[in-house]
């Protein structure tokens, strides 16, 4: 899979995990992606909107296709919301750097979802030869 391929072509991020925690990547990375023009949304028990993104409490509550969804939460937590995630059924699960649990990955892959792991988003939108303004 083509990081770059992937980027262009999803138009709506879920970021489960989001923080309202400046320090926090999650946060930090939901806001870098809409200002990319991308649709993002938050999945958060308990906030509502972070940095003027609307954030739903799980992702059963999302009422919206969703292109990718982009994991802040541990790898042990994973098997908790594989049900949201395969119901949801986004085309790409992206996890980011040092979150894995390859149970739910080989879950996921078997219903036709595409994993990334290993890998961050920010970081690899970076590496991308375009402007996603133009995309």
């Amino acid at each position: 899979m083509d990081y770059c391929d992937i980027l262009k072509q999803v138009k709506t991020i879920a970021v489960l995990g989001i923080s309202d925690r400046e320090e926090r990547d999650s946060g930090r990375i939901a806001k870098f992606l809409q200002s990319k023009n991308y649709q993002v949304v938050g999945v958060h028990p308990i906030l509502k909107e972070v940095f003027s993104i609307p954030v739903y409490k799980n992702l059963d509550d999302i009422d919206h296709a969703i292109d990718l969804v982009d994991v802040f939460i541990g790898g042990d937590r994973l098997p908790q919301v594989l049900p949201g995630l395969l119901k949801l059924k986004p085309k790409y699960v992206w996890l980011q750097l040092g979150i894995f649990n390859q149970a739910v990955v080989d879950e996921l892959q078997h219903a036709g979802i595409n994993v990334i792991y290993d890998a961050c988003i920010a970081i690899e939108y970076g590496r991308c030869q375009f402007n996603k303004a133009s995309v």
